[in-house]
């Protein structure tokens, strides 16, 4: 017998195999399929309804490339991603032919000046330069990878003139002084990986004049890696400054005060997609995090609703207070608005008190989170561009505007919506998911499974493989410096020489028949209702 035969025999007896295996299985499923009574389907249709979970289970991977189309996914669409990408990937964003946006929706527009200023005119720094990859996009077949080309690209940064530089705690004993108005939103080690936030902080340093919020899961070393500035965050679980018993820690503040890249320190009373207290998962709890966060490993780490040290303004302000003396650093709150209301009594105690924050982070409730509730994440606290305008007429109102530094988040991925929530009233933008995807993120919406296959929210050593550090800081870096060229871009076409002078006034609202609104006609109607009026439009 030939070999010929020999291998078509083997053939025939490894085929026959498989076929008695897979009529075997499927016997099995049949059966335990009818007997089973957690799901109808399966019993009325064995072996067939699992088709149905099937598709269900790749549902969202289905509408994510092939059925949304480029302006419906969400929280981002197709278009949002793309323009992170293009910026981070190719410190471009340009794009042919039109605008996708629905102009007969209703929405904000930012206004042109007939004589829009010159790129020389513009008040920048015009010296400060930095050097990053970037890629260049040879060719883009429609069948094969896209040929691309990686080259150093040096540039200038666009950071403010030094006669615009912000400053945070101008009273205090050491002011936080920041020159580009883009930063890094809170996200604490633990929520991502080390790698993850090794390269945001490589790639924010390499940008210079940007801040990295360490989130409430406390300082690593990881936050250290780039030299970046830091705000640190302290959540209700005081992770970072408590003891073992969950204690606040006053000596642990202190000390961690004294590192140089620390420059102010932010209290968390709430965030936009959960008004409550945050939580991680027990396996991303590995020792190191325990150690960082001074808790237990390997166990579910779930912070309370608010911090036992207050319970009202007057309390909250006298806790602020003494962490500004104990360590001379600004010291600012993260809060989510719910109506006028609490912005008048925020913005009346401090007036009254002479005490309160440096800064006050304003969360939309269309910000982002590792894990939360549904019921949280969709109908508590306004959107930011209804809750950033309250805060500050609420400061302008009770003449305490100019000691208190506004800083908003919540989806302000894009110059344009920087630049418009600058006009609304912010002096800078938090950036939190638009940071993620600069590393890798897919929004594949795994963030609270550990299991993200991009490497980006994991603590799994496995999985966060996939991010390599080296080339995703370079994107972090290109994203930034390219949202504030944007950003100076928009200021210009508006006839300003700096995005600081950014004001109401050059930005109008239309409605879905045309008709348009200055923010000032909106807010007016706001103050003569006592409320949000149409602003929430």
């Amino acid at each position: 017998m030939n070999i010929a035969n020999v291998m078509t025999i083997i053939g025939f007896v490894v085929v026959f195999l498989i076929l008695i295996i897979v009529v075997v299985t499927g016997i099995y499923l049949y059966n335990v399929d009818q007997k089973q009574k957690q799901h109808p389907v399966l019993r009325n249709y064995p072996l067939l309804g699992r088709a149905r979970y099937f598709f269900e289970s790749i549902g969202p991977e289905l509408r994510q490339y092939f059925f949304n189309n480029d302006n419906e996914g969400k929280p981002f669409s197709r278009n949002d991603f793309q323009h992170i990408v293009r910026k981070a990937k190719y410190k471009r964003d340009v794009f042919g032919f039109g605008s996708q946006r629905d102009f007969e929706a209703e929405g904000y527009y930012i206004r042109n000046s007939m004589f829009p200023k010159l790129t020389k005119e513009l008040k920048m720094d015009q010296k400060t330069k930095a050097k990053t990859n970037r890629y260049l996009l040879i060719k883009e077949p429609m069948f094969a990878q896209r040929v691309e080309k990686l080259e150093e690209h040096e540039s200038s940064v666009y950071l403010l003139d030094e006669k615009d530089t912000i400053v945070i705690g101008g009273q205090c004993k050491y002011p936080f002084k920041v020159r580009g108005q883009i930063g890094m939103s809170a996200m604490s080690y633990g929520s991502l990986g080390d790698r993850a936030i090794t390269a945001l902080s490589e790639g924010l340093g390499m940008a210079k004049g940007t801040w990295m919020n360490t989130g409430e899961g406390g300082l690593s070393d990881y936050h250290l890696k780039g030299g970046v500035d830091l705000i640190m965050q302290i959540g209700p679980g005081m992770f970072g400054v408590r003891d073992r018993e969950g204690n606040f820690n006053w000596d642990e503040l202190l000390e961690k005060s004294r590192i140089p890249e620390l420059k102010a320190f932010e209290v968390k009373l709430a965030q936009g997609a959960k008004t409550r207290g945050g939580h991680v998962d027990a396996e991303k709890v590995n020792e190191e995090i325990a150690r960082i966060r001074m808790v237990e490993p390997f166990k579910s780490i779930d912070s309370p609703n608010r911090f036992p040290e207050f319970s009202d303004m007057p309390s909250l302000f006298n806790f602020i207070e003494r962490i500004r003396e104990h360590t001379g650093l600004p010291v600012g709150m993260k809060i989510v608005i719910g109506s006028h209301i609490e912005a008048d009594e925020l913005a009346k105690q401090i007036r009254d008190t002479g005490k309160g924050p440096d800064f006050i982070t304003v969360d939309g409730g269309e910000g982002g989170t590792g894990a939360s509730y549904q019921e949280l994440t969709d109908s508590v606290g306004l959107p930011i561009r209804s809750a950033l305008p309250l805060v500050d007429n609420a400061l302008k109102k009770y003449g305490v505007r100019n000691t208190v530094k506004i800083i908003a988040a919540g989806k302000l991925i894009s110059p344009d919506r920087v630049a418009i929530a600058i006009a609304m009233g912010a002096d800078l933008v938090n950036i939190a998911r638009g940071f993620m995807i600069t590393v890798g993120c897919i929004q594949t919406l795994q963030c609270a499974s550990n299991m993200c296959p991009v490497g980006v929210a994991t603590t799994d050593p496995d999985m966060q493989k996939a991010l390599v550090i080296n080339e995703k800081k370079h994107r972090t870096a290109n994203y930034v410096i390219t949202m504030r060229k944007g950003l100076f871009r928009v200021a210009a076409a508006s006839g300003l020489d700096s995005p600081v002078h950014f004001k109401r006034e050059h930005v109008v609202y239309k409605d879905e028949k045309g008709k348009t609104w200055s923010m000032d006609d909106i807010y007016q109607t706001m103050i003569e209702k006592g409320g949000e009026g149409s602003a929430n439009a």
